[in-house]
């Protein structure tokens, strides 16, 4: 099993700048890509940005691009996601994210979310 906790949520003001942290745990070997999503009440989850475990090719969202960059280290099993110039629309639920491959089979992981409140 794969676990993950996040961390690095909080209120800040409009154009200010949060890094959010997700280790992950566990058998961590098979990990794929990890990312983050993010959910207001009512909607959906969606992806912010993820990475792929091996290479680092990165996919973000179109409105999130040039704001927020997402990193990883690998020995340390964690992501990070760099936000700046944060705008009120970016306050929501931050979920960190694991695909695991094992065999044929895909797994697929969470957190369990980190709030992140940007005010005007």
């Amino acid at each position: 099993q794969v676990q993950l906790v996040e961390s690095g949520g909080n209120l800040v003001q409009a154009g200010g700048s949060l890094r959010l942290s997700c280790v992950a745990s566990g058998e961590t070997i098979n990990i794929r890509s990890m990312g983050w999503y993010r959910q207001t009440p009512g909607k959906l989850r969606v992806l912010v940005a993820d990475i792929f475990t091996a290479g680092g090719g990165t996919n973000y969202a179109e409105s999130v691009k040039g704001r927020f960059t997402i990193s990883r280290d690998n020995a340390k099993n964690t992501v990070y996601l760099r936000m700046n110039s944060l705008k009120p629309e970016d306050t929501a639920v931050y979920y960190c994210n694991a695909n695991e491959r094992r065999g044929y089979a895909d797994y697929v992981h969470w957190g369990q979310g980190t709030q992140v409140t940007v005010s005007s």
